[in-house]
């Protein structure tokens, strides 16, 4: 039997009100141990919480919402309390003192809600997205995949699908005995082309990825190339140690911000030099190569040519900067690098500008949905399935194909899926959601 989970699910206490949610079949049963009664259905109601043994734990709003038109898709009551330490404690302990409640684990009330066809998994993805959003950018992405944006592209390509399928299924039950394999109906290779078309051009959108973690810019050089003071300069803090002394920076630094609205992660490492590197240094600057080459953009601050490119989910672009302009010594790079000055903050606003309009080229546009690496690998394998059976002549060969396309899609929305991957998606969620 399914045991009924109960949680905090809003801001740690104190605060002017704590929200606890209760889910399951012993929801109204719970209510009527604190309060008495149920109260009406989808009103807030001012009840008298108390224990079993009648001592008065809270005045507070309740509410009852009897499934399966819940969030959770089963039955669930919250209890709007005032938001004190020990009231929250109490109420707490009230509930786990009732027969079949316990405390909810993260993620439990997502879950629940997946389980019980509340919400698909992309939708699930989506929400995970929405709570760890930080920038605008994140948020409306995040929130487009959870209002089912995505899972309702999904369904109508399963509908195109299933009608494919239909059309071979047709052919074969009433093709005569001994013309099976004739060949396939008049225009299916046509409508199957067309849906590949439609999965491709979704396939070539910007990934979420850097959306999700911030487009990764490495800065990248031999010591002393300024390295380290540009990067405090960019995300406005000092978090890297500067000093004339070469190999000062021994290991990867990152730091996570926002320019615009976009979200960035800015990544310092150690000068590159093959002589006269320590063998901790020598580490850093391996760890460092291995940075530049799993960069969205690397600025490089060594001599012009000479720098590694990135080969990140954007395609790993390389920029040549020049970091010491305020330097009389300084060999000048071609007019088409950057160049700036981290001290006198020449050159600062242009190449803030530029990083900001080449990470909204490869970013997706507000609102719109961006594509994980696990969405993106089973959106392929749907699109190659559909583009076979448009290849092949055999009408028993091509229901097969048809069939792995719409087990893709089956993934994506969770229809059929690993528990592994489940419990690390739910994983990502806070107790109380």
């Amino acid at each position: 039997m399914t045991t009924t989970i109960f949680a905090l699910s809003s801001g740690a206490p104190p605060a002017g009100v704590a929200v606890v949610r209760i889910s399951g079949p012993e929801a109204g049963a719970a209510l009527i141990a604190l309060c008495g009664s149920l109260p009406k259905s989808r009103r807030a109601t001012l009840r008298t919480l108390r224990k079993g043994d009648g001592v008065e734990l809270d005045r507070a709003l309740v509410l009852w919402m009897p499934g399966p038109g819940t969030a959770t898709g089963e039955d669930c009551a919250e209890l709007h309390l005032h938001g004190g330490r020990a009231v929250v404690a109490s109420v707490e302990s009230a509930l786990a003192a009732l027969p079949g409640l316990r405390h909810a684990a993260a993620g439990d009330f997502t879950r629940r809600a997946f389980a019980n066809g509340a919400i698909d998994l992309a939708e699930a993805e989506g929400l995970a997205d929405l709570l760890s959003a930080e920038t605008e950018l994140q948020r409306r992405s995040a929130l487009a995949m959870a209002g089912g944006a995505f899972s309702r592209e999904i369904a109508r390509w399963r509908d195109d699908v299933l009608r494919l399928s239909a059309r071979i299924e047709a052919a074969l039950d009433f093709s005569d005995e001994g013309e099976v394999g004739e060949g396939l109906p008049d225009g299916f290779a046509p409508a199957c082309m067309e849906l590949a078309e439609d999965l491709r051009e979704w396939l070539q959108r910007p990934r979420a990825e850097p959306l999700r973690e911030g487009f990764r810019v490495v800065l990248a050089g031999p010591p002393n190339a300024g390295k380290s003071t540009l990067f405090n300069k960019l995300i406005e803090k000092e978090a890297a140690i500067t000093a004339a002394e070469p190999g000062t920076t021994r290991d990867v630094l990152t730091a996570s911000v926002a320019l615009d609205g976009i979200p960035f992660t800015f990544v310092d490492t150690a000068g590159l030099r093959e002589e006269g590197a320590g063998e901790i240094e020598r580490v850093g600057i391996a760890r460092a190569i291995a940075a530049a080459q799993e960069a969205d953009l690397v600025l490089w601050l060594g001599p012009e040519g000479q720098g590694p490119e990135g080969r990140g989910t954007s395609g790993g672009i390389l920029w040549e900067v020049s970091a010491q302009v305020d330097r009389s010594d300084l060999k000048p790079k071609s007019p088409g690098a950057h160049c700036v000055s981290a001290h006198t903050g020449e050159g600062m606003p242009r190449l803030r500008s530029a990083l900001v309009d080449h990470a909204r080229k490869t970013l997706p546009l507000p609102g719109e949905v961006a594509l994980t690496a696990r969405q993106h690998r089973f959106l392929e394998d749907c699109r190659v399935g559909i583009e076979a059976a448009a290849r092949q002549d055999d009408p028993l060969l091509a229901a097969e194909d048809l069939r792995f396309a719409r087990a893709a899609l089956d993934r994506l929305t969770g229809r059929s899926g690993t528990e592994d991957m489940l419990d690390a998606l739910f994983g990502r969620f806070c107790i109380g959601k």
